[in-house]
């Protein structure tokens, strides 16, 4: 047994859906399947029930859940452990920032960066949510800046700003308008952004707008928001952005395309900081912890 045995356990039973827990292990589902058959032969138990519609834990599996999670957790803190028993003075941290975070958002981080200075140099990583989260569980990252969901039990989190969401669409066909009905929508196709760089919470909004009838999809790849809004301009389509007119996401905008809040359709996105728990409560991060607590004390709505 390897330890990626159990970062895949591990997935699949915090997805319970193997399509999911391979995209968040970035390989396909049928050498994850394998694997984890591997697994449960190399310990003499079955550890899933699955069928054609769902995937449980046997009794099996969830006595493993712990265990494995306890070991990665071991694992994981190998770096920043040795880190801790080797430093001298002053250390580099990273705090992971996804893209389009609110300019207020950058602000704080800046303040929590000058007020940890003197104990830490607290360097920005780039990168998608998800990527990020997965910077923290693997001690990577100290921090991050990340969208919700949160999958991952062993991560403490803390809200930090909600945003409104509106429709990007196309601005000659809605002239005049000053908000939308999701219904409005229907004959356009949803512009789907590339799955590498959307936060997940955009999975579960276009789940939802389907039931409520919007059918037609563009699914994109290899672009970003400038992309969706090219698409969006033409006319054929429309798409989700933030409201707030100091949101970054704004800069992608075109001519022919504006921000439209929504009649019957209230939905935010919520932003979060987070770090993992063991680091902050026993580990190299308290300080930094408890300072980045003081700094996003009070959460932003916009």
């Amino acid at each position: 047994m390897e330890i990626f045995h159990l970062r895949y356990f591990v997935a699949v039973a915090e997805e319970l859906n193997f399509s999911a827990a391979a995209r968040r292990l970035h390989m396909a589902t049928s050498p994850l399947s394998q694997r984890i058959k591997d697994l449960e032969h190399e310990l003499d138990h079955r550890l899933f029930d699955r069928d054609t519609h769902s995937v449980t834990l046997t009794r099996a599996g969830e006595a493993l859940l712990p265990i494995a999670r306890d070991v990665l957790e071991q694992i994981n803190s190998v770096p920043w452990r040795l880190r801790e028993a080797t430093s001298s003075g002053r250390g580099t941290l990273f705090l992971g920032i996804p893209l389009g975070v609110h300019p207020r958002v950058r602000d704080l981080a800046e303040t929590l960066r000058e007020r940890v200075g003197e104990r830490y140099e607290l360097m920005c990583w780039p990168g998608t949510s998800r990527a990020l989260i997965g910077g923290v569980s693997e001690g990577r990252l100290a921090l991050a800046l990340v969208r919700l969901p949160v999958g991952d039990p062993a991560l403490d989190l803390l809200p930090v700003m909600t945003e409104r969401l509106g429709a990007v669409v196309p601005a000659d066909r809605f002239a005049g308008r000053d908000r939308v009905a999701l219904a409005e929508l229907a004959d356009l196709s949803f512009v789907v952004a590339p799955k590498e760089g959307r936060p997940a919470y955009f999975d579960e909004l276009d789940r939802e707008i389907f039931e409520r009838g919007i059918r037609k999809r563009i699914d994109l790849t290899d672009t970003d928001y400038s992309g969706i809004a090219e698409i969006v301009s033409s006319g054929m389509a429309f798409s989700f952005s933030l409201l707030d007119p100091d949101s970054p996401l704004h800069g992608y905008a075109r001519k022919n395309t504006r921000v439209l809040p929504f009649t019957d359709f209230e939905r935010r996105l919520e932003t979060v900081l987070v770090w993992r728990r063991d680091r902050a409560r026993d580990g190299d991060l308290d300080e930094l912890v408890a300072m980045a607590r003081k700094v996003f004390a009070e959460p932003l709505h916009v």
